[in-house]
This record gives C-alpha cells, structure tokens and sequence, in this order.
C-alpha cells in the first residue's frame, strides 16, 4: 500500500544545514552502461543509490550473455534504463524482452527503435508499435554506419546511441535533425565516453564515433545536481537559509547544475567552498517580464515554476516540451496541482505563464505525486508556507533520491508517515 508524508515546517527563522546528496542518477547509468561495453576496463564509484540506478545496475549484473532462452528484462519506471538497455541489449547475442510498468508502455520509444534498426538491429513492438515491450534479437550485424535522428524529442536517444557507437563494427555517424533538446545531456554522454577512451568528432550537427576499445579508466560520479535543485528552492522560501552541499564540482559534466545561475532570479547564491557549494539567501532581482528557457535542462523545471509560484511570480517559460512524455505528463500534473493554491500555468504556443493573481496558502493542502518523484520533491517546501501537507505516496522518491524526506528532517522539517 502507498503511504503518504505530511510534511510540516517548524517555522523556524533560520535554518542552517549540511546535506551530502546522492550521486548523479545521470552519470551513473550512463557510466553502467559504459562499464558494462568495456569488457572490464572501466571502474565506475559514488554510484548512485537511486531506484533507477540500483535497477539498471541489477539488470546488467544479472544479465546471462550466454543464454539461448529469451530473457525478460523488465525496467519498472525507469526511463533512462529503458532507453539505454535498448540499445546496448542490441549490441548482445541472445534474445531479449524489453518491458516496463504501465506508464512505460506509454512511454514512446519510436525513433530510438527505427535509428537502431537502420543500423541493422533486429527490433519488434510485442504490444503498441512504437512503445515498450521490445523484441530484441542482440547480437546484430551492422547494415550502415550513418544514422539521423530528431534531436529535439529526447536526448536519451541520442546518448543511447553514442554509448554503444564503440562496439560497432563500422563505428556510428549521428547526424541530428533540427534543434537539440537537452544538449548538456549529450555533451555529459561524450565527455564521459572520453573518460573511458572513447574520442569523437563533433562538427555542425553530426557526431562521429569510430569502432575503438574502451582504455582502463574510473569513472567517479558526483553528486546529483537535480537533487540539489530542491534545496535551493527550500532557501528561496525560507526568510533566512545556509545549506551547504558537499562535493558538488565547479565544472560540472550535469546541466542541472544550470540551477546556481537560475536561482539567482528567485533569490539564491551559490558560493564555492572548501568542501564543495553553499547556497544562502539574497535580495532577487525584478525578474517580470523575463522568460525562462528550460530546454537544456527540463528536470529542473517543476522545481522552478513550483518555487516561483509560491513566491508569485509571474514568469514566463518556454523549452517545456518534453515534460509531456515523462514520468507523467509533467504539464497537466503541474496545472492540477498549483491550482490548489490559486495558481494557474497557461499555456499558449510553447510559452508557459505563471499568474499567480489569486495565490493563496490553505491551512492544509493534499498534493497527488502521479507516480512522478518529481512532483513529490517539487511541492514538499511549499509546507514552509503551508501549515500541513500532505504528499502522495512518499516512496515515490526512491526513483531518484531516497533520502529526501530523511534529508528533510535534517533541515527541520517534520516527516510523518500516513496511509
């Protein structure tokens, strides 16, 4: 049974905290999927211990290179697992059933599955064409090298793609379609393949990867900028705030880290420490007016608009595309859930407004999650302004960051459970 957090705030004037985060659950899958093609050259540490992690890092320990039986793979809610086992499952001799939860099977999975098929994989739909389950016959013969895929649809693809480019036998040219979403994404996959060995060409809007073995190498992952995205928004509604966060790199491989210059907008500094970054209150700029693109980093974005809406502000946003193919749709959930506080997210022609005219704090708000971590850990600091909350299915978090509501309690608020 799904039990429920209410979370309330201790009001108190000042909070002062130090919270180590989880390592990223970006490097981490795709520095598993990295480790697994590398035929034990590469090293992967600070995994991290999110659901989605612990989930792909399980599939690729069990998985049995030597089977003659089909084996059924089954990802749960894990997005980025679907993704990249679709690819790498491709490059393995065997027969595979690729399949997820409900909501996966919604999940679209078309041009991942056509890219890889004109490079000569063998790929079936056992359900819906175009979504999860997949038949997956691995080991395939490699037809062609050049490949084109949209880049503004997901750069999961694209990264999927990339990380198994090695192993192929005539190596892969990606060319991308139009507008890249998410690029960070794909630098982070490139970066980190470099890490390993791997070299690349980048030119216009085509990536090279020749067929090359991956060099001896460990791959440390740092912690989750995502994860840390929440507490920056507890500090811009808190009236005085220092979190500290640990081991967080100045030069980030993660887009997310995005959110220090983000979060100056909403009244958040980030300074360089010894031991990693310290974020603590200042005075926010007049932000009216000013429209956000999220499109390199769109995890942040229910983060940002649920802060900025609690401090009412009307900001405009654009780049929000893909969060209608997530965990759930991410725009509707949003709309269902800020409209509990009077708060409407209008959409017209990719722009996204806040107007938070009729803003308002109820003594108790009951918030649903979708089955979306993200919602959970997005909605929980509004309980700084919000007497009592309660939070739809608190376990939802372990897809990403487990210890949140522990995390939490640290910071002084209260976490109890409820049916």
């Amino acid at each position: 049974m799904k039990k429920n957090a209410l979370v309330s705030f201790s009001g108190k004037s000042a909070v002062a905290a130090t919270i180590y985060l989880t390592g990223s659950k970006s490097e981490s899958n795709r520095a598993l999927v990295i480790a697994a093609l590398s035929n034990g050259l590469v090293e992967v540490k600070n995994l991290s211990d999110a659901a989605d992690t612990v989930i792909l890092n399980g599939i690729l320990q069990k998985l049995d290179r030597k089977a003659t039986w089909v084996q059924t793979v089954d990802v749960g809610h894990a997005g980025t697992a679907m993704r990249f086992l679709t690819a790498f499952l491709a490059t393995v001799p065997g027969r595979f059933l690729l399949t997820g939860s409900k909501r996966m099977k919604e999940r679209p999975v078309k041009l991942l599955v056509e890219a890889l098929n004109i490079l000569g994989a063998s790929i079936n739909y056992a359900e819906e064409e175009g979504y999860p389950p997949l038949e997956i016959a691995g080991g395939f013969t490699q037809k062609t090298a050049s490949v084109s895929i949209k880049g503004d649809v997901s750069s999961q693809y694209l990264s999927a793609l990339l990380i198994i480019a090695p192993a192929l036998e005539l190596g892969l040219t990606l060319t991308i379609e139009g507008y890249l979403t998410s690029r960070p994404y794909v630098e982070m996959t490139l970066k980190m393949l470099e890490e390993a060995g791997i070299t690349h060409t980048w030119t216009d809007n085509i990536i090279q990867i020749k067929k090359q073995e991956h060099q001896k190498a460990t791959l440390i992952v740092e912690p989750d900028w995502s994860a840390a995205s929440y507490w920056y928004s507890i500090v811009a509604l808190l009236d005085d705030a220092t979190i500290a966060l640990p081991h967080l790199k100045k030069a980030s491989l993660q887009g997310d880290s995005r959110i220090q210059s983000i979060m100056t907008r909403l009244g958040v500094s980030t300074s360089r420490t010894a031991e990693g970054i310290s974020l603590s209150k200042i005075a926010a700029p007049d932000a009216i007016g000013e429209i956000l693109d999220l499109q390199d980093c769109p995890d942040l974005a229910q983060t940002i608009i649920v802060c900025a809406a609690a401090k009412g502000l009307n900001l405009k946003f654009t780049g929000l595309e893909t969060l209608k193919i997530k965990e759930t749709n991410r725009i509707k959930a949003l709309q269902n859930e800020l409209a509990k506080i009077g708060v409407e997210l209008v959409e017209d022609n990719l722009i996204y407004t806040l107007d938070c005219g009729k803003l308002h704090f109820p003594e108790k708000v009951s918030f649903k999650t979708y089955d979306d971590h993200r919602m959970a850990m997005a909605f929980a600091p509004l309980s700084i302004l919000i007497k009592a909350v309660e939070m739809e299915d608190m376990d939802v978090v372990e897809k990403s960051y487990p210890d949140f509501w522990k995390d939490l309690e640290k910071a002084g608020f209260t976490i109890k459970k409820a049916h």
